[in-house]
């Protein structure tokens, strides 16, 4: 009788987890054993030419701390004649001037019913297209690129990639053990997965910074995406529409995480609550096309249903502790795929042996995310308001 009583909560436990399991296992696989080009290959029907016009957006709501250094980085990178358009969208600071006086394209958006990024960014794609361009980057407001990108994004795009990502890295700016711990979960999210999709020829996702599209695919698929998550909602309207999102490591895009826990807690929780909500939305519609034969779009349903990491390793902990034989079996196998998944994600940025360490305050980590969860709830049924992260008041 008590194993029957077990039994309920146990399959729930594996329903819950699984997903990510498969993701975790199918990515880090691909990170360890499959071989990495070192650039896009060139395919059939390139949709550009070397001279083809890109246009860099980058959407900004009330960042005039940063903004200018974010201009300055994209200018190094792209040369005195790349164009770059700032959206300056409802901000009530000095984005405008200051982004003005780094050298872009302001493009003041001013209206008070559009009230979150995807606003900004259809503003300023209309825009790049209508004078002329055949493709568009995307760079946040608080990041910076490195050298190579802007030369790295075109030869993607000339050797015939319609959609790409570039790698994303957030970096850590205190020696906060909880922030370096985020940074490193940040980094197997941003870059562990996606290099793995691009090595599988699965659709490397879209991050939400450093993202190029073509023309041709914005003209077919306009970006009407406006929730928090818009980035992730707008990559489900690609795959569906058979579109692949290529992965470009070596060009690399970095912002800074929040200095302050609030500034981090409330940034996580609205993009936590953002992707729970899309879950609601897209899993049916994915799972139909499956049962109907795409196959490829197990991959993005298992990403979109999984847990966040810090919620899937507490019920595989939990699981692990109820006296079930295959449940067991099964929580030991998935923390082992947890920690090969974390151990790839450290390998792939700095300082490998200082980061195993931060593994030792892991517990803690993962009982401050719980302590998240109703953060996470209200973002969930939250609305796409744009609302800046918190920073400290240095230029």
């Amino acid at each position: 009788m008590t194993h029957l009583l077990l039994t309920l909560p146990g399959a729930l436990l594996l329903a819950a987890t699984l997903p990510l399991v498969l993701e975790l296992a199918l990515v880090t696989l691909a990170n360890l054993l499959l071989p990495s080009g070192r650039s896009v290959s060139k395919e059939p029907g390139s949709a550009l030419t070397p001279d083809s016009k890109l246009a860099i957006i980058v959407p900004a709501h009330n960042e005039d701390l940063l903004v200018g250094r974010s201009v300055t980085s994209l200018r190094a990178s792209g040369g005195p004649m790349q164009r770059i358009f700032v959206v300056a969208h409802n901000c009530i600071d000095a984005t405008a001037d200051r982004a003005a006086a780094a050298g872009a394209e302001v493009l003041v958006y001013n209206d008070s019913a559009a009230v979150g990024k995807g606003f900004a960014l259809r503003h300023g794609f209309q825009h790049a297209l209508s004078e002329g361009c055949t493709a568009v980057m995307v760079v946040d407001a608080d990041s910076i690129v490195s050298a190579n990108t802007v030369a790295a994004v075109q030869r993607a795009l000339v050797s015939g990639a319609r959609v790409l990502q570039c790698r994303y890295e957030m970096e850590s700016t205190t020696e906060r053990s909880s922030t370096r711990l985020a940074a490193l979960a940040f980094r197997g999210f941003n870059v562990v997965r996606p290099r793995g999709r691009e090595r599988l020829g699965l659709s490397a996702g879209i991050l939400g910074n450093g993202f190029a599209i073509v023309r041709e695919v914005l003209e077919a698929i306009p970006y009407d995406a406006f929730s928090v998550v818009e980035d992730l909602e707008y990559h489900l309207h690609l795959v569906m529409a058979g579109e692949r999102v290529r992965y470009i490591d070596e060009a690399v895009i970095s912002a800074d995480f929040p200095e302050s826990r609030a500034g981090e807690a409330v940034q996580r929780s609205r993009w936590e609550g953002g992707r729970l909500l899309t879950a609601r939305t897209w899993a049916l519609p994915l799972m139909g096309q499956v049962l109907r034969g795409r196959l490829r779009l197990i991959e993005p349903l298992c990403d979109l249903t999984g847990l966040p990491l810090a919620f899937g390793v507490f019920a595989l902990v939990v699981a692990a502790c109820i006296p079930l034989h295959w449940l067991r079996l099964y929580a030991g196998v998935s923390l082992g795929i947890v920690f090969v998944h974390v151990l790839t994600a450290a390998w792939a940025g700095p300082d490998f042996l200082k980061t195993l360490q931060l593994l030792a305050l892991a517990p803690l980590y993962v009982l401050r995310k719980l302590w998240m969860i109703p953060g996470v709830l209200r973002g969930s049924s939250a609305k796409a308001a744009w609302v800046r992260t918190e920073r400290n008041n240095t230029l």
